[in-house]
This record gives structure tokens, C-alpha cells and sequence, in this order.
């Protein structure tokens, strides 16, 4: 190898150890997102004929950001984790592929949206069912600004450096429901149970049954034998997707002070939330 080549070689070795290495740190559901990405609705449901859908991208934070935007298909546990899959099981359908979103890329000051816009094409044979995808919204790394290598001052050139930069990414599920669909759900297995601080947790398990996917608010109440029944605890835009039967959850208790959790009855509703009617999908009792 000629010196010249050797030389650029090195410089590039250089080049290379000094880069910024940006960690993608937290992809999250839009509900978890950090306060630096909104994102209004949270999921998006096109069934019937509607053929498309607007969301709205905010940059809630203080500098500039871009986001790219991507279709995921992702799988979730029966914990209600979720996981990158690119084969479907049985009963498993993806929508990616009746898809199609406007803009790809966008960059935001701070305080300002940008109107996403999803559209689905439906396949004269597209068999009856749910499909379901994740739109991903990931921040990318400022290439310009305080990341960039070029921004680093001259006296650093002798050394090698790191630098380690959290994005935010965050994500929410868009459904398609073609044809008639359905679903059923009910709450089994109601135990109550100790977080490892101490506070009390009800655990249960949620079976889903049919064609679609279920979505709603879970609630938890308790009545005293002697008293009035008073809510105790919360679980907001609970989901258990297709072809998932099963979903284990658990939900911290807040009973007011002085009031212990025996000699009554624990209730658990699971209910649409308002804005989808509000309909009471299911429901569970435990006495004490």
C-alpha cells in the first residue's frame, strides 16, 4: 500500500474513533413518550369505508428536531411487551402493506406540528379480518448542531472521543378492520397481591376471543362491607391485540389512608374509553 493511501487511512481510523455516537434511547408506546414528542391520537383505527386518517407530530421540546417516520409490524406478549417480528403467526395479520403515510421526514422547531397523513388501499381479495402495524416516529441526530463532529473544537483533534447523545422515538399502532369483526373479553384469575415496596397490586388476566383486538380503560374499586364503593386504582388504554387470547396485568391499589383492603369486595370494569362510547366490555369481582 502506497504511503499516500496509508496516511488517508489513518485519518479516516481517526475519523471514524471521533464520531458521535448517537444511542437511540427509548422507543416507547406514544402513551410513555418523553414530554419532547407528542403525538395526538395515539392510535388510529380505520375500519368501514374510511380510507384515511391525520395524526399530529408536536416538538414539544426546546431545540429543533427532525423525526423520521417508519412502519413496524410488532408483537405483543402476554405482558403486554412488545417485539419486532416480521413473520405473522396464525391468526396474525400485518397492515404495512395496505399502507401508505405522507411525510416521511420532518423537521420541527420547537412548539410546532406537522399533520401526518396515513392512507389505506384495500386489495379487491383482501380476506375478512384485523391488520395492524406501528407507525415509529425516531429522532435523528443533529447533524449541524452540538452532535456534529465539525462542532467540536481544534484542540480535541489529537484525541478520541465519545459522545453519547439520547434520542427519542415513539410509536402507536395503526389497525385496519376489513369486513365484519368482533371481539368478546373477560377478566379471570383476580388476586391480590404486594409490589416489592409494599403497595398493594391486583393481579388478573384479560381473554380476548373473536376477530379484533380489544381497547379500553381499566378501573378498580373497592366497597366495604360497611361503607361506599371508591376507586382505588387505574389503568388507562389497556390493549389486548390479535391473535393474542391472553393478557396478564396488574394494577397498583391507592385505597385512602386508613382504609384496609379486607371485609369487602374488589370490582374491576374494563370499558371502552368515552371518546369510543364508553361501552362496558367486561367485568370481575374478589371479595375479601
Amino acid at each position: 500500500m502506497l504511503p499516500d493511501a496509508l496516511s488517508q487511512k489513518a485519518r479516516l481510523m481517526t475519523l471514524l474513533y471521533r464520531v458521535t455516537l448517537c444511542v437511540l434511547l427509548l422507543i416507547l408506546p406514544a402513551s410513555q413518550a418523553m414530554a419532547q414528542l407528542m403525538l395526538y391520537p395515539t392510535r388510529i383505527v380505520l375500519e368501514g369505508n374510511q380510507r384515511s386518517a391525520e395524526l399530529e407530530l408536536i416538538n414539544n421540546g426546546t431545540q429543533s428536531a427532525t423525526y423520521r417516520i417508519a412502519l413496524v409490524n410488532r408483537r405483543m406478549s402476554e405482558t403486554g411487551a412488545f417485539t419486532e417480528t416480521d413473520t405473522p403467526l396464525p391468526g396474525e395479520r400485518f397492515a404495512d402493506e395496505l399502507l401508505r403515510y405522507s411525510p416521511r421526514q420532518v423537521t420541527l422547531e420547537p412548539g410546532v406540528g406537522q399533520a401526518i397523513r396515513i392512507m389505506v388501499q384495500k386489495p379487491a381479495d383482501l380476506a375478512v379480518g384485523e391488520y395492524r402495524s406501528h407507525l415509529l416516529f425516531t429522532q435523528q441526530p443533529d447533524s449541524q448542531g452540538s452532535r456534529s463532529i465539525e462542532s467540536r473544537g481544534a484542540g480535541a483533534a489529537e484525541g478520541i472521543g465519545i459522545q453519547l447523545t439520547a434520542l427519542v422515538g415513539a410509536s402507536i399502532p395503526v389497525i385496519v378492520r376489513h369486513g365484519s369483526t368482533d371481539a368478546s373479553v373477560s377478566l379471570t384469575g383476580l388476586a391480590l397481591q404486594r409490589a416489592s415496596s409494599g403497595a398493594p397490586l391486583l393481579g388478573l388476566q384479560m381473554q380476548r376471543s373473536g376477530t379484533q383486538s380489544v381497547y379500553g380503560d381499566l378501573t378498580v374499586s373497592f366497597t366495604p362491607r360497611s361503607g361506599d364503593e371508591q376507586v382505588i386504582g387505574r389503568a388507562n388504554g389497556v390493549a389486548v391485540y390479535t391473535p393474542n387470547p391472553l393478557r396478564r396485568a396488574s394494577i397498583v391499589l391507592r385505597p385512602p389512608s386508613g382504609l384496609p383492603l379486607s371485609n369487602g369486595t374488589l370490582r374491576v370494569t374494563y370499558r371502552e374509553q368515552a371518546k369510543d362510547g364508553g361501552r362496558l366490555l367486561a367485568e370481575a369481582q374478589l371479595s375479601l
